[in-house]
Formats: structure tokens, C-alpha cells, sequence
């Protein structure tokens, strides 16, 4: 078995008083580090102490002593000062954590695990943050107290949390308020938003008063203390897995030993110096290895590199290929363009002249149907006209009429109720006839009484007289009023029939103009028909203009890839130049690194010296490790100075401080020759 041998230079190893100096640096480091961390580890202690015993001096005094009105203030004032205490060392513990987990974090230089103790520790703290001052809501099963019901505002507030919230109602495991809140602030974490989401909180505390005791931390200045350091955890990548573990029954306990670091003694520090040499050995061998891994890695990608270079030359080959092609499809489909846009030029000509020909013919003809149409518009317009004033003559007449019949209804009345008038007077008169008789039978008897009613008889015929002259006139007035009465029918009748005869002159009329206007009508038909057929062709004729647009526009197109392609192959070739440049630099670096190795190493046994075995301390062969005896004899390599046997000693070569060739062993054999090569290339 062949062991490899690895030259340290004197100079990268460290003396006793550089370990000594490094030490007490590390030490005065750590001492930067933990002091401040220390300080405030006491200063929370102590405020947790001060905090408890107030808090069972308030305990005490509420239940056993019965206090008076007085110390209502004093309570007050100590309750105020047991939250304010809380509040400060909610927030120290708070900005703890997060150091250290920032530290940590950037020093491990990878994502974060829920099994990393300071994010479980941080996610503890925050979870007494998230707690202090909530208010105990009462419900049927009992008195609730957790910090999810705020978290749920986020989601109302801030739609991009609405993924947060869905995920962690999906989750079957999680059956309790803590368990749902514990894997929000989780899945907030790894968005990198959980700061965000905070802030909005805050900034609707009027929401949170609903959850949270005035004097509460998210209430207070404290709050966006935190909110503030949350920030911070934007650097930190965590990749938590939700699903294996157990968030409700988790123990939220603060532990302070991950904030507390002891110095270490005097021999951890002599032992560190030694660890520091090995570690620089290790290195050392490290870096020998990833020279060699690297050599390895730049021959594959040299080979890698030709590789894609023959398929690259393959390529271009098929694109020029396929350039000429489409150079040669081009100039077909140019002769193809111009001769379909010769084509389309003399149909649209040809097009254009008939359109315009027939726009001509057709505006003339809609001249002349305009005018018609104004012409019989206006004769319709004065029959309209006339027919109304007929209309109205009408009304008038017949108004005439039913006043006329009116007035003879009232006059009959009048003579019905005179002649009653009459029978009642003659029926008076009848009985003053009586009467004149009886008086005339009396007057014998009496003369006064005869001449009384004489005179009375006398007056009595007077009014008969008058009554009599009376009604004549009212039936001369009877004849008067049927005499007017006929005429005004005769009128009527006359009227009527003019009127008849009129509304069948405009009958007439009205049906000439209705066969009029269906002529005209089927006109405009054919006219728009002709005129659709019209609009069609020219549709046609603009459809074929946008086919040809799209055969030039495919046409550019394809020139634009011409170019791209050429613009591609240029860029390939001035790629593949550059990577040759770059593999001929990395070839000549590599031979240089190689030749500046050898040379420390020979810089290094120069300095180091070959130590000469003795012939009493080998037993055994260094190479083959077999035992020395009278047949198998002992032999010093001149080179390295261990004694080998000659099977595995045979070889000679020439050294700089022998002037004869000298037996080597295979190891230096091999080693020697390969430096010699190196060097002659």
C-alpha cells in the first residue's frame, strides 16, 4: 500500500506565543459577546423576580386582608408597574432571541429546521409577547384565552394572508385555538411577511382592543418596538415542516441557556492550538484535492465544450442550410406577391370605376325619388290640412245640431207646461162660472154683494182676455221655432252629403298615394339589395387586401428570423472563441499552480531536511512491509531517507545533490518523473 506524504510549510504553522495571543483574542471575543447577553439575562431575571413577588404581594393582599378605600390608588399603581416590568422583559427577551438567532442563522449559512433550538426558543418568546394582556372571552364550554383570535384580523385586513389561513384551517391535526395560531406565525415566517402582518395589526388597534387590556404589549409603544426587530428575520430562509409535528400540546418555556456562554480554562486553550494545526493540515490535504478535483472537472467540461462546439458547427451548418432554403422560398414568394399585387391593383381599379359609376346612376336616381317623395310628402300634408277643417266643420255642425235639439226640448216643455197652464185657467173659469151663478141666485138677496162681484167678474174677464192673447204669441213662436227647426235640418242634410262626397274624393287620393308610395317603396327595396350586393363585393375586395397585408407582414417576418438567425450565429461564434480563449487561460493556469506546488514542496524539504532512518529502527519494509532478514536486505532511498527492500528500491535516477544516478524508491520514482515532464513541458 502506497501512502501519500504531504510537506506543511514552517511558516503557516504557529508558534506557542501566536496560539497564546490567539487564545486570549478569542477569549476578550467571547467576553464582547456574552457580556452584554449576560446583563441582560440578570436584568430579566431580576424583573421576573420583582414581577412574581409583586404579583403574590397583590395576590396575598386581595385575598386575606380587607383593604380600605384608600388603597385603591396604591393597587392601581402596583398593577401598572407588574405590566410595565412585563412589558420590559417581554421586549429584552424578544430582542435576545432574535440576535441570536440572526447569529446563529448567518453563521450556519444554510435554511433552518423547526428542530433548531434558538427559532423554537424564538417562536416561544414570541408566543408570551403575543399573550400578554388578552382578554379572557367566556363561551358555553368555559373561559377562553388564546392569541389566534387576533391573528384571524390579518386575513379581513391583509387579503394576501388569506393563504395563510386556509392552509392552517385544512390542517386536520390541528384541533386547538393555540395549535392554529402557533402554525400561522410558522407559515408567516417562511413568507418572510410576518413583520408586515403585525404592522397592520397595529395599525388598527381599535380591532385590537377587542382582544387585548389597554396596558397590553401589542397595545403599547413595545409592540412596534418588536415589530420593528421582526424585520430583521427577512434574511433568514426556514423551510418548517407542519404535518409531523404536534403544536398543541407543546410546553411554551423560556430557556435561558442558550443565552449564556461559560469562558473556557487554560488547557482548552492549549488543546485548541493543537486542533488548529490539525485543522490547518486538513486544509492543506483539502486543498490538494479539490486542485486535483478541479483539473478533473476542466477536463470534462474542455471535453464537454468540444462536444457542444462540433454540434454547434452542426447546427450552423443546417442553418445555413436552411437559410438558403428560405432565401430561395423568399424570392418565390416575392414573384408570387407582386404578381398577386399587380392582380389585386387592376380588380381594384376595375372595381372602383364600376362602383363609381353606379354610385353616380344611383344618386341620381335618389335625386329624382326625393323629389317625388317631397312632391307627394306636400300634397299629402295639404289633404291632411283639409281634412281637418272638415273635421272640424263636422264638430261644429253636429254641435250646431244637439244645441238646436236642445233648445226644442225645452221649448216643447215650455208650451206642455202652457197648455196645462190653459186647462187649469179654463177649468178656473168653469168654476167662476159656477160660482156667477150661485151669486146670480144670491144677488136677488143681496145688491151689494151683486155689485162686488160683478166688478170682480169684470176683472176676472180682463184676465181671461190677457191669458188668451198670451198664448197666441207663444204658438206663433211654436210655428216660428219648427219652421227654423226644418231648415236647420235641410242644412244638415246638405252638409252631410258634402261631406260624404268629400271624404271619398280624399279616399281616393289616399289610395293613389298608398300604390305611390309601394312603388316607391319596392324601389328602395331593389335599390338596397343592389346596393347590399354592392358593399358584399367590396368586403370581398378589402378581405383580400388584408390576405395579401398578411402574406407581406408573414413575409417580414421571415426576414426578421433571417436576422435573428444570422445575429444568433454570431453570437454562437463569438461564444465559442471566448470559451477557447478561456480554456487556453485556464490550461495556463492550471500549469502554472502545478509548477508553483512543486516548487514549494521543494522549498519545503530544503527546508524541512530528510530524516535518515537508522538501520535499527526499520524491521519491516515502508512499501511492501515485508520483514528484512539474510536474504531480504535493507536499502535508504536517497531521496526521502526510509529504508526500503530492493524489489521495491531497484530504480536509479540522477539527483541534484548526488552526481551519479542513486537507488530511489517507486514512490520518489514515480513522483520525480512526473516533476521532470512537468517541467519539460
Amino acid at each position: 500500500q502506497k501512502e501519500d506524504f504531504e510537506i506543511i510549510d514552517k511558516n503557516l504553522i504557529p508558534n506557542a506565543t501566536e496560539l497564546k495571543n490567539e487564545g486570549k483574542e478569542k477569549a476578550a471575543e467571547e467576553a464582547r459577546w456574552s457580556a452584554p447577553i449576560l446583563s441582560l439575562a440578570k436584568k430579566a431575571s431580576e424583573n421576573l423576580a420583582l414581577s412574581y413577588g409583586n404579583a403574590l404581594k397583590s395576590a396575598s393582599l386581595v385575598g386575606f386582608i380587607s383593604k380600605p378605600v384608600s388603597n385603591d390608588n396604591t393597587a392601581k399603581t402596583t398593577v401598572r408597574c407588574h405590566t410595565m416590568e412585563e412589558r420590559a422583559n417581554l421586549m429584552n427577551m424578544m430582542k435576545l432571541s432574535i440576535k441570536t438567532l440572526i447569529q446563529s442563522a448567518l453563521s450556519l449559512g444554510r435554511t433552518l429546521d423547526s428542530d433548531f433550538p434558538p427559532l423554537q426558543q424564538f417562536f416561544v418568546v414570541l408566543e408570551h409577547c403575543l399573550k400578554h394582556g388578552l382578554k379572557v372571552k367566556k363561551t358555553f364550554i368555559g373561559q377562553n384565552k388564546s392569541f389566534f383570535g387576533p391573528l384571524e384580523l390579518v386575513e379581513k385586513l391583509c387579503p394576501e394572508a388569506s393563504d395563510i389561513a386556509t392552509s392552517v384551517k385544512n390542517l386536520p391535526e390541528l384541533k386547538t385555538a393555540v395549535g392554529r395560531g402557533r402554525a400561522w406565525l410558522y407559515l408567516a415566517l417562511m413568507q418572510k411577511k410576518l413583520a408586515d402582518y403585525l404592522k397592520v395589526l397595529l395599525d388598527n388597534k381599535h380591532l385590537l382592543s377587542e382582544f387585548y387590556e389597554p396596558d397590553a404589549l401589542m397595545m403599547e409603544e413595545e409592540g412596534a418596538v418588536i415589530v420593528g426587530l421582526l424585520v430583521g428575520l427577512n434574511v433568514i430562509d426556514a423551510n418548517l415542516c407542519l404535518k409531523g409535528e404536534d403544536l398543541d400540546s407543546q410546553v411554551g418555556v423560556i430557556d435561558f441557556s442558550l443565552y449564556l456562554k461559560e469562558t473556557q480554562d487554560s488547557d482548552g486553550k492549549q488543546d485548541g492550538g493543537i486542533t488548529a494545526v490539525l485543522d490547518q493540515k486538513h486544509y492543506v490535504e483539502e486543498l490538494n484535492r479539490h486542485l486535483s478535483c478541479t483539473v478533473a472537472d476542466l477536463q470534462n467540461k474542455i471535453d464537454c465544450l468540444e462536444k457542444t462546439n462540433s454540434k454547434l458547427q452542426e447546427e450552423l451548418t443546417a442553418a445555413t442550410d436552411r437559410i438558403g432554403s428560405l432565401q430561395e422560398e423568399q424570392q418565390q414568394l416575392k414573384q408570387q406577391n407582386e404578381l398577386i399585387r399587380e392582380r389585386s391593383e387592376k380588380s381594384v381599379e376595375v372595381t372602383k370605376e364600376d362602383t363609381k359609376v353606379e354610385l353616380d346612376t344611383y344618386k341620381q336616381s335618389r335625386q329624382g325619388l326625393d323629389e317625388m317623395y317631397s312632391d307627394v310628402w306636400k300634397q299629402l300634408k295639404e289633404e291632411k290640412k283639409i281634412r281637418l277643417e272638415l273635421e272640424k266643420e263636422l264638430e261644429l255642425q253636429i254641435g250646431m245640431k244637439t244645441e238646436m235639439e236642445i233648445a226644442m226640448k225645452l221649448l216643447e216643455k215650455d208650451t206642455h207646461e202652457k197648455q196645462d197652464t190653459l186647462v187649469a185657467l179654463r177649468q178656473q173659469l168653469e168654476e167662476v162660472k159656477a160660482i156667477n151663478l150661485q151669486m146670480f141666485h144670491k144677488s136677488q138677496n143681496a145688491e151689494c154683494s151683486l155689485q162686488q162681484k160683478t166688478e170682480a167678474i169684470s176683472s176676472f174677464e180682463g184676465k181671461t182676455n190677457e191669458m188668451m192673447s198670451a198664448m197666441k204669441q207663444m204658438e206663433e213662436r211654436l210655428q216660428h221655432a219648427e219652421k227654423a227647426r226644418q231648415a236647420a235640418e235641410e242644412r244638415c242634410n246638405k252638409m252631410k252629403q258634402e261631406l260624404a262626397g268629400r271624404l271619398d274624393i280624399c279616399r281616393q287620393q289616399m289610395s293613389q298615394l298608398d300604390s305611390k308610395c309601394s312603388t316607391l317603396e319596392k324601389e328602395l327595396k331593389s335599390e338596397k339589395e343592389q346596393r347590399q350586393t354592392l358593399q358584399r363585393e367590396l368586403h370581398q375586395e378589402k378581405d383580400n387586401t388584408t390576405l395579401l397585408k398578411t402574406e407581406l407582414q408573414q413575409m417580414e417576418g421571415l426576414k426578421k428570423e433571417l436576422r435573428k438567425l444570422q445575429d444568433e450565429k454570431q453570437q454562437l461564434e463569438k461564444i465559442c472563441e471566448e470559451q477557447e480563449q478561456a480554456l487556453q487561460e485556464m490550461g495556463l493556469h492550471l500549469s502554472q499552480s502545478k509548477l508553483k506546488m512543486e516548487d514549494i514542496k521543494e522549498v519545503n524539504k530544503a527546508l524541512k531536511g530528510h530524516t535518515w532512518l537508522k538501520d535499527d529502527e526499520a524491521t519491516h519494509c515502508k512499501q511492501c512491509e515485508k520483514e528484512f532478514s539474510i536474504s531480504r536486505r535493507k536499502h535508504h532511498c536517497r531521496n526521502c531517507g526510509d529504508i526500503f527492500c530492493n524489489t521495491c528500491s531497484s530504480n536509479e535516477l540522477a539527483l541534484p545533490s548526488y552526481p551519479k544516478p542513486v537507488r530511489v524508491c517507486d514512490t520518489c520514482h514515480t513522483l520525480l518523473l512526473q516533476r521532470c515532464s512537468s517541467n519539460s513541458s
